[in-house]
């Protein structure tokens, strides 16, 4: 789940850097505001950035600890699966090596086709186990993040932020804690996730 840090925090850097880069560009024209009522375009609005730590949320959020526990028993559940069929060919590959020298020729070519057949399958069941679990971990991933978007959103419409960013140790060297709503995020979140 290192990734969906990583994920979420090179979005949020890259986002909050252009932003930032498109607010600070030296633009003649007015700055226009939207969403706020009572603004005019001449008024330049308070330039305010918040943050919260991504290690946080994803030990602290109900929904991210359910997400990583369904995650897990579908992993354990493909490992069993192949298990069980590679149990099952070694008792077919040792069948065959109790039969051994007593097989004719027509016999072991017709062994070596089903054992090729049988690591295709095995090479094919796995490739879909595998491309199903990453479905479902990015699944997971978009929906936790479509959950704290939406969160924030509704967040912000009361605390007026110009930017709400995903912190990442390797990728902000600098932070001032006063403007850290992790908690609040944490609680928020948490809070709506058990009410469905």
């Amino acid at each position: 789940m290192k990734q969906l840090s990583l994920v979420l925090s090179v979005i949020a850097t890259l986002i909050s850097g252009f932003l930032l880069v498109k607010h600070f560009s030296g633009n003649s024209k007015p700055a226009v505001v939207t969403g706020k009522e009572g603004v005019k375009p001449e008024e330049k609005p308070e330039f305010s950035i918040a943050y919260f730590d991504i290690d946080s949320l994803q030990g602290k959020y109900e929904f991210f600890k359910d997400a990583l526990a369904q995650l897990k028993v579908k992993e354990e559940s493909m490992n069993k699966e192949l298990a069980s069929l590679e149990r099952s060919y070694q008792k077919k590959i040792s069948e065959w090596q109790q039969k051994g020298s007593s097989m004719s020729q027509s016999e072991a070519d017709a062994v070596q086709r089903e054992y090729a057949q049988m690591q295709q399958n095995y090479q094919q069941r796995r490739l879909t186990l595998e491309q199903q679990l990453e479905t479902l971990k990015m699944d997971y991933k978009k929906n936790i993040k479509n959950k704290i978007e939406d969160y924030l959103r509704e967040f912000n419409k009361t605390k007026g932020y110009s930017y709400i960013i995903s912190y990442e140790p390797e990728l902000m060297f600098y932070k001032d804690t006063i403007y850290n709503i992790t908690d609040q995020l944490i609680q928020g979140l948490n809070e709506a996730y058990k009410k469905k």
